[in-house]
């Protein structure tokens, strides 16, 4: 499963770099943003599923936090891309998809090293929005997971014990 995960982020990376993305609007840029960030959104109700029918949750979670976090951060690569190459200006340098992933990590970790920077509004705008989505999902995303991953652990746990003491006769001494 570990193996699995790191092949869907794998995959991701070498999808964002092998799909044209560029040449759009900003209108496109929204609207691919928004379409994504519902993909991410059922990506995590699906996993958050998974993780709780899981013979090994906390595996399942890393797998799940392994395949959501990179296309997160994909998304908004793509986003700054899409509206690099409709406004050439809305940063402070051209936007390569290296530079574009790199400026998207750079706000994930909140380093903000300021080579790179949004002049235009809709840069800004899309700035913002992965702040405020950063946060949703370092707290109340991984938090979900992390819980699923222990709730499943519990089922297990309370499975396990219920199926132990069906073996027993009525009667007999717990050991």
């Amino acid at each position: 499963m570990v193996l699995r995960g790191l092949l869907n982020s794998a995959a991701l990376v070498v999808l964002y770099y092998q799909l044209p993305i560029t040449g759009a609007r900003n209108a496109a840029a929204i609207a691919l943003l928004l379409v994504g960030l519902l993909v991410f959104a059922g990506l995590v109700v699906w996993q958050v599923r998974a993780i709780l029918r899981s013979e090994y949750p906390a595996v399942r979670a890393a797998q799940a936090l392994a395949a959501a976090i990179p296309l997160f951060l994909l998304l908004f690569a793509s986003a700054y891309l899409v509206i690099a190459s409709a406004q050439p200006e809305a940063f402070t340098e051209p936007l390569s998809k290296t530079n574009a992933l790199y400026f998207t990590i750079t706000v994930f970790a909140t380093v903000g090293f300021g080579d790179i920077a949004p002049k235009a509004e809709a840069a800004r705008v899309a700035a913002m929005v992965q702040m405020l989505a950063d946060l949703v999902v370092v707290g109340l995303v991984v938090r979900v997971i992390v819980g699923a991953a222990r709730t499943g652990r519990q089922q297990q746990s309370a499975a396990g014990n219920a199926g132990a003491g069906a073996d027993r006769a009525p009667g007999d001494p717990e050991s």
